[in-house]
């Protein structure tokens, strides 16, 4: 169990600034609405931040994980530096084809009245790539609050420019129409300030992990650089299969959808925020998984490794079902919020717990993931996400001309589901593990179906007080319910503390 509690210390010193990243992002999309009347205005930038994770697994092409894979048993310096001299070379040639072909890029995402937008992307991958394997060394030699302390500073910063820049700025222009900070909002950037925030935010990360660069050294070695691509190849495919399942349905919505173009983008940005307010759940999923996968690697050679590996599974399940339950039992509150100021963003909010649920088994498929990590099956992860793939892009393309958002969600759902599935089947035949199959989906289904009867109370009365406090009431009674049914787990856990 002590373990499990150091997991869950570190989970929270990862998540701390992945909490932080996404919740001022968050706060800076809810702003959205209040800072831009349509919807429409926002949809450049969201086909920006679809393409960047797609390209960041280029970039970085297994190369983190595979760190922590060999880092068991190699030489540390020497795989840091091949390592590093590996994606330095590689980024340089990537940035170069993105850099001659951005206009050929900007035409394809309809980007034509905004290329600069292809720069500032180009930016930040750059940066942020090489930031990978410093983060990557800072979570091996478990420094959690050195790497807290460089991700908050870069997110603080750029969370400052964009509330500067868009939320202080035109007002304080208007009022002082002679202030030379005129001639900046004159250049009418608009919604571009939240890339150039982002690009200088990643400088900076990129400038404060310097320190960890201190022991590179011009050292490749191509026998260890032939090992770990030959382990980290399956894993490009596993990352790039991930991004079409988490975020094809924002990349190809206005081109699929059987709209003229300004409602194309109307509808894409109001998805695009709809699709954020699951955002709870993804937090956590990422900063878990921060936390997890080292942990998962020192942990293998362990006695027991396997029942400790099914707890977690239950406490990371219990922790999703909680945050599920926030989330579903609060749309009213959400849907309020965001509509304060135009109507408009409240629509296809209804998806949002289908989304959610979604993204719940997508937390227990990397969950699931470790046995093939463990027992050198990777390309096993590559098989499943190309069938998530397969099953997104032909759902997504089926459902969202006819559905609109109910499609892009169930396309969503459904990827996530099979990849669940497959990965529990064949994960435990190579590397078996006990989980708590049957209490493990009681509890997933016990939440869908409390946020399923808070909607159907809500058809008879819904002010939103009454909303809010029904949602608390049915969210207190699951936690009264586990309490119990969980007493003897909480009461070892308290007794190691």
């Amino acid at each position: 169990m002590s373990g499990i509690k150091k997991l869950a210390g570190q989970t929270l010193w990862y998540g701390v600034p992945t909490i932080v990243a996404r919740f001022m992002g968050y706060l800076m999309n809810m702003a959205l609405p209040f800072l831009f009347a349509q919807p429409a205005v926002t949809a450049d930038i969201t086909q920006v931040y679809a393409m960047i994770p797609f390209l960041n697994i280029l970039f970085t092409y297994g190369m983190e994980t595979a760190y922590f894979r060999f880092s068991q048993d190699k030489d540390k310096n020497q795989l840091f530096n091949t390592i590093s001299i590996s994606l330095f070379t590689t980024s340089l040639v990537f940035i170069l084809v993105l850099y001659f072909n951005r206009s050929a890029i900007a035409r394809w995402a309809s980007l034509e009245e905004h290329p600069e937008y292809i720069n500032y992307m180009i930016g930040i991958l750059l940066f942020d790539t090489l930031s990978t394997l410093p983060f990557a060394k800072l979570r091996q030699e478990n420094r959690p609050k050195r790497y807290a302390f460089v991700r908050l500073l870069g997110i603080l910063l750029n969370v400052l420019i964009v509330l500067f820049f868009l939320g202080f700025l035109p007002s304080y222009v208007t009022e002082n129409p002679d202030s030379p900070l005129r001639l900046v909002q004159q250049l009418d950037i608009g919604i571009g300030w939240y890339l150039i925030g982002n690009l200088i935010g990643s400088l900076l990360t990129f400038l404060l992990l310097i320190p960890e660069l201190r022991e590179f050294r011009w050292n490749f070695d191509p026998a260890l650089f032939k090992e770990i691509m030959a382990y980290s190849y399956p894993l490009i495919i596993v990352g790039l299969g991930g991004m079409i399942n988490e975020v094809l349905s924002r990349l190809i919505y206005q081109h699929v959808v059987d709209l003229p173009e300004a409602e194309a983008k109307h509808e894409l940005g109001i998805f695009a925020n709809v699709y954020r307010l699951s955002v709870l759940i993804t937090i956590f999923i990422q900063a878990f998984r921060m936390a997890a996968e080292p942990y998962f690697f020192s942990q293998s050679k362990e006695e027991g490794a396997q029942k400790g590996y099914a707890r977690v599974m239950k406490f990371f399940v219990l922790a999703c079902c909680f945050m599920f339950l926030l989330i579903g039992l609060n749309l009213d509150l959400l849907k309020w919020i965001i509509t304060l100021k135009s109507a408009a963003w409240g629509d296809g909010i209804y998806v949002v717990p289908i989304l959610a649920m979604g993204n719940i088994f997508l937390g227990i498929y990397y969950n699931l993931n470790i046995g093939f990590k463990l027992a050198g099956k990777n390309l096993y992860s590559a098989y499943i996400t190309i069938t998530g793939a397969v099953v997104t892009i032909v759902l997504n393309i089926l459902l969202i001309p006819k559905l609109h958002y109910l499609g892009a969600a169930i396309a969503t759902f459904a990827c996530y589901t099979v990849m669940m599935v497959l990965s529990y089947y064949w994960g435990q035949k190579y590397y078996p593990i006990p989980y708590a199959k049957k209490k493990l989906i009681s509890y997933l289904v016990l939440v869908s179906l409390l946020v399923l009867l808070h909607r159907f109370i809500l058809l008879v009365y819904s002010p939103l007080w009454f909303s809010i406090g029904t949602g608390l009431l049915l969210f207190l009674g699951f936690a009264l319910f586990v309490s119990k049914v969980e007493a003897f787990e909480l009461r070892r856990f308290r007794a190691r503390s």
